[in-house]
């Protein structure tokens, strides 16, 4: 049977991965199922992902090196007036045993990446045409996707955001009331969006009419999203960064995102140990890690000599996610993001806008203080773990400062520990962020406490803590996948 696997893919939602599953059924590559699987992310998993985002995608083509495209967020203001800037709103979001504050408005909105993000990748690395990528996510937002509870906890935990505006209201909450798990979700204006990007490419959405509506709306709203700044925007390729560990080679996001640089410290750290790391190590990295985040880190990030310093230094010693391996050894690993959404909707685009200029984690030096055209640096980080040059394990996740936690501890329970895929995204978790350790039920704390550690304890496992969607592949040749069920997300390994 592992020669009769066609792949496996692992996402946010149970129809977003049979998107992607169908596709790798009929010939497509792990990019083709990325891209048909992240489209229709955007109908099943509408608060945190959409056209209006950004994202980053790490491809490992067979036979050939990783590469990064990044399509990540921009700070806005090309010809702008900051002194016409709105106040950012700030909104508390509770996920029961955490609270976090999110800053909306148009005052939060960055410039998107995701169209131009799509166009490229099916260009570059894509076998199947974009328009058949795009329709199975168009369908789904026309006719409809029926609500899952993990959608409708989303909806309960963001209906401030979502009811901000009353465009916002009106496309999430019709009638007057937020969609309940089972309810059926329709998105008639982003399923025109989508079919204009497949048939149009991206130019309507950067220079054309698309565009010039959303800067309108924006900036009559206190927004700094100029023309200037959609007509300038592109995909960059970046040299991803890699980190060894336990004799695998660790491909992530490398800077201006934080995340990934971040990551690739922790293991660093951890594989000088020959010992496999428990909590209370686990949470001594994690604190190291939080130190690291400097104002000089954070300014340094945009320095193209900054990777080489970080991580070769004498110190070391050394949203919503994708995940997708295909049987001609191809690996795609795709994380986007909204934020947690501005609550802006352009009439007659199909666009919710992204809060990145409002997210707390991406701006942690003060609001405002990224200049025009630099890339916001966002936790996000699709990683790959290279086995003799072959990808074995391919992963990211949502979830703020979360992801690199989330990223890091999946990568130990699968390479430390020997877990499948599936059994390490399940595997409860813990995060150490301002001094106190937040942990799911199943997390032995009794060392932990013994050093003194200030302790949360979740009362079951919880959204905060990321979403991780992994995909591995064996060294038999099978697939193996884990969808994380903190956000409701599913994995489908597909037969010929």
């Amino acid at each position: 049977m592992a020669g009769q696997q066609l792949g496996v893919i692992a996402a946010g939602h149970e129809l977003t991965a049979r998107v992607g599953a169908d596709v790798l059924r009929q010939g497509g590559n792990a990019v083709d199922a990325a891209l048909a699987a992240m489209v229709a992310s955007f109908a099943c998993e509408p608060l945190l992902t959409g056209l209006g985002a950004g994202g980053y995608m790490l491809v490992a083509p067979p036979g050939a090196g990783p590469v990064l495209l990044d399509f990540f967020v921009e700070a806005p203001g090309r010809g702008g007036d900051p002194t016409a800037r709105a106040e950012l709103m700030p909104i508390t979001v509770s996920f029961g045993d955490a609270v976090q504050v999110f800053n909306i408005g148009a005052a939060s909105v960055g410039t998107y990446g995701v169209p131009a993000g799509i166009c490229e990748a099916s260009a570059r690395f894509g076998r199947i045409p974009l328009r058949d990528l795009v329709a199975p996510g168009a369908g789904l937002a026309r006719d409809g996707v029926v609500i899952t509870e993990q959608q409708a906890y989303l909806f309960e935990i963001l209906t401030d955001i979502v009811l901000s505006t009353p465009e916002a209201a009106a496309v999430f909450a019709p009638g007057g009331r937020l969609p309940g798990a089972g309810e059926v979700f329709r998105q008639p204006e982003l399923a025109d969006a989508l079919e204009r990007l497949a048939a149009e490419g991206p130019d309507a959405f950067y220079r054309g009419d698309i565009a010039q509506a959303i800067v309108d709306w924006v900036g009559e709203r206190g927004g700094m999203l100029t023309a200037a700044d959609l007509a300038a925007f592109c995909v960059i390729d970046r040299p991803p960064i890699e980190v060894a560990y336990r004799g695998r080679t660790v491909v992530t996001n490398p800077p201006p995102s934080a995340g990934g640089i971040l990551i690739a410290r922790a293991l660093a750290w951890l594989d000088a140990d020959p010992r496999a790391p428990d909590a209370e190590r686990l949470v001594e990295v994690m604190e190291r890690i939080q130190a690291e985040r400097t104002p000089e880190f954070l300014e340094g990030l945009d320095d193209p000599d900054f990777v080489e310093r970080f991580l070769h230094s004498s110190r070391l010693g050394s949203t919503t996610h994708i995940a997708v391996l295909d049987r001609d050894g191809g690996a795609c690993s795709v994380t986007c993001s909204n934020g947690s959404c501005s609550g802006v909707v352009v009439p007659g685009t199909g666009i919710h806008l992204n809060n990145m200029l409002g997210e707390q984690d991406l701006n942690p030096l003060g609001f405002h203080r990224h200049p025009p055209g630099r890339r916001l640096p966002s936790m996000m980080a699709p990683t790959i773990v290279l086995n003799d040059g072959v990808a074995e394990l391919v992963l990211g996740s949502a979830g703020s400062n979360r992801i690199r936690s989330a990223i890091l501890q999946t990568i130990l329970r699968v390479v430390e520990e020997g877990l499948r895929a599936g059994a390490a995204v399940d595997a409860p978790r813990l995060h150490f962020e301002d001094g106190i350790v937040y942990a799911e039920p199943g997390i032995d704390t009794t060392g932990l406490e013994r050093d003194g550690r200030a302790i949360a304890r979740f009362k079951s496992r919880n959204l905060f803590f990321g979403g991780v969607q992994a995909v591995e592949r064996d060294r038999q040749g099978g697939f193996w996948g884990g969808g994380d069920p903190r956000r409701g997300g599913a994995a489908i390994t597909v037969e010929a």
